[in-house]
């Protein structure tokens, strides 16, 4: 059962890292002007020249997905980033404090979680208008309870061990106890949480993009080319196939990292 573990760790990382290294060939290079529309080629089949076809404004959706994986790659690892770091602090310092501040943040944590993640980004995309910064904040704040619930479960847990008592009796300050003696024991699960928020920014960027409430026009998003593609499925598929097929496999690398994270931690 290990085995099998480490082997869908191992494959999950090898797509994310193929996916990633297309994402940093995007930014040198892409076959076409992503944004370039060509009248005389609309709807054009996937050939030699256009391998993945055109789609109805005559753009290359090869150059199109390769971009549209870096806009995903951006915001996932920002929202990601912003939600971690700040429900990693505020689960840290409820969990080994304790008392007021304690019950004052996991009230707040579970008002937060009581509501579907999707509605509460709607709820603040109403508030801040669309766009793509204001989709990282708001899934950012939507985040945070997640990082600080699995955070305080794991210094609650690692606050009465012996080796934080005898740091205490040492004199060592909460800072350093807080942040070099129980965090890198929390780096296993901080990491599974991570893969897990990936998975998740990923499926909400492009649901959000697919709604037409995240990325705007003309910055190219597999979400958005979804959406665009509607229309088409019968005629044209590949508008819909390919930002597809990357979207499904954007969530399933990173689904499959925080599987073998989580068991192998667990094993």
């Amino acid at each position: 059962m290990r085995q099998k573990q480490k082997n869908q760790l191992v494959i999950g990382m090898g797509i994310a890292l193929f996916l990633f290294l297309l994402f940093l060939l995007s930014i040198f290079y892409t076959p076409f002007d992503p944004d370039m529309m060509n009248a005389k080629e609309k709807l054009v089949a996937p050939s030699f020249q256009h391998i993945f076809g055109t789609d109805q404004f005559g753009r290359d959706i090869c150059s199109r997905v390769l971009k549209g994986l870096g806009t995903t790659f951006i915001i996932a690892l920002s929202t990601v980033s912003i939600g971690a770091i700040v429900g990693v602090v505020l689960g840290a310092v409820t969990g080994y404090f304790g008392g007021w501040m304690d019950e004052i943040c996991m009230r707040i944590n579970d008002v937060i979680i009581a509501f579907p993640n999707i509605l509460l980004v709607l709820i603040f995309i109403s508030v801040l208008g669309v766009g793509q910064n204001n989709m990282i904040l708001a899934l950012s704040i939507v985040f945070i309870p997640s990082f600080s619930r699995m955070t305080r479960s794991e210094f609650l847990t690692h606050r009465d061990m012996d080796y934080v008592k005898s740091a205490r009796l040492m004199g060592v300050s909460h800072f350093r106890i807080l942040f070099v003696h129980i965090l890198p024991n929390t780096v296993p699960t901080i990491l599974s949480m991570l893969a897990i928020g990936f998975n998740n920014a990923i499926l909400a960027e492009a649901g959000m993009s697919y709604l037409g409430l995240g990325v705007q026009p003309p910055t190219p998003s597999l979400g958005r080319m979804l959406a665009e593609s509607q229309i088409y499925l019968a005629t044209a598929p590949w508008i819909a196939i390919f930002p597809g097929m990357a979207i499904v496999l954007l969530a399933l690398s990173f689904s499959m990292i925080s599987e073998g994270l989580s068991k192998g931690g667990r094993s």
